[in-house]
């Protein structure tokens, strides 16, 4: 029996060993990686408030500017539409594979909410109907899903089109692989998986128009914003400047307005490349967005730090792609001085047709109106202006 006990302890220890060992691997397991890659680009719209913070505003309002296939979540419950801080617009998913292959991805969306997508989606949270203030609830997040994607490279399937001109269609035109998506109604087809949404989070720069229509910029993440953009336009003049890198805070002069819509695409274009995106998606963003990015008004464009977008809109792909470069644009709309004698002109003379360029910016415009009005004959003006805009069957077209 006393011989016995060292080998009985020496098994014991060898046992432990070897379950510590499967323990580790287990902890050290990487994920499992495929042959192919994805490249993602979207959007994210705000709008600075008089302190140059992102205000809260109704991000839904007008037309929804999509294809009659793109699917909705339920538009129910609102009484001046579902508010937020900030509009996620046409993240696109492209993937590019060598081979067939099935994939299944999963996006969440802090303190915000999926309200388009396609093709149709395994899983769209929350499930609860929607309200106006629903994103300013606690715990407040938004996902979608797609269960089984296939990646299908010698796929000749027609993609759905609806025979109307759209800047949808725009993000169609890359190498990127066909994909199929089973439904109960049959399967869909398209280049890319696309969706938007809504979230109230606190945007990562503040903008604010000083004299001189000099504008004060500071980047609040903490992390180097890539690049900037101050762009203007009015009428048919139209103005830019490139400002580099953004660490922490600057002073930026206004453009002069004797460049060309084309000029600043083939910058942007450029920026979105050394971001990582192939030159045919860079193409394609530009596009896609060309008639917004560049329309009436003042704005500045940056580019969002991807660690940013991955805190608020974390990407889950499975099997995990050999590499995963995402390129976010952000807008933020600032309302300039001459924004608002442009807009405060127009009520006075009933012109619809300058209204509907400032389209879903005309509430956060005439609250900086009112906030600012000169006397309180004015603000009863602008005020009186807001409360036809929220009354007007169809805004913004008043």
């Amino acid at each position: 029996m006393p011989q016995r006990m060292p080998r009985l302890l020496c098994y014991a220890l060898l046992t432990l060993c070897f379950i510590g060992s499967i323990s580790l691997l287990r902890i050290n397991a990487q994920p499992a990686y495929s042959g192919f890659v994805a490249h993602e680009w979207g959007t994210f719209t705000s709008v600075a408030g008089a302190d140059g913070q992102g205000v809260e505003w109704r991000p839904l309002t007008g037309s929804t500017d999509l294809p009659s296939f793109v699917e909705h979540f339920r538009n129910v419950g609102f009484k001046l539409g579902l508010r937020g801080t900030v509009r996620m617009e046409t993240p696109v998913l492209y993937f590019y594979s060598p081979r067939a292959e099935t994939v299944s991805v999963n996006v969440r969306f802090a303190q915000g909410v999926i309200t388009e997508w396609y093709p149709r989606a395994s899983r769209v949270e929350p499930t609860a109907a929607l309200y106006d203030a629903s994103l300013y609830q606690p715990y407040v997040d938004g996902s979608i899903a797609w269960d089984a994607v296939t990646l299908a490279p010698s796929q000749t399937a027609d993609l759905p089109n609806d025979q109307r001109e759209n800047h949808y269609y725009a993000a169609r035109q890359t190498t990127s692989t066909p994909l199929r998506v089973k439904t109960p109604a049959g399967d869909q087809y398209e280049k890319f998986l696309f969706y938007r949404g809504v979230s109230a989070f606190s945007v990562p720069i503040s903008a604010k128009l000083e004299a001189e229509n000099k504008l004060r910029v500071q980047n609040r993440s903490g992390l180097p914003i890539p690049n900037t953009i101050l762009f203007e336009r009015r009428g048919e003049k139209a103005g830019f400047r490139v400002n580099g890198v953004l660490q922490n805070r600057a002073t930026l002069d206004p453009p002069d307005l004797n460049a060309t819509v084309d000029s600043l695409a083939r910058d942007l274009e450029g920026i979105l490349i050394a971001q990582g995106l192939y030159q045919n998606e860079a193409q394609a963003m530009v596009e896609t967005w060309r008639d917004s990015w560049f329309e009436e008004g003042t704005r500045l464009l940056y580019i969002v730090p991807p660690e940013f977008v991955n805190t608020i809109l974390p990407l889950t792909i499975k099997p995990a792609p050999m590499q995963t470069t995402r390129v976010f644009v952000a807008r933020l709309e600032l309302i300039a001085p001459a924004t608002t004698s442009a807009v405060e002109r127009a009520f006075a003379e009933h012109d619809s047709a300058t209204l509907v360029k400032y389209a879903r910016f005309l509430e956060p415009i005439l609250k900086t109106m009112i906030e600012n009005a000169p006397n309180l004959d004015k603000a009863k003006e602008f005020r009186d202006d807001l409360n036809l805009y929220y009354n007007s069957p169809t805004p913004p077209h008043i």
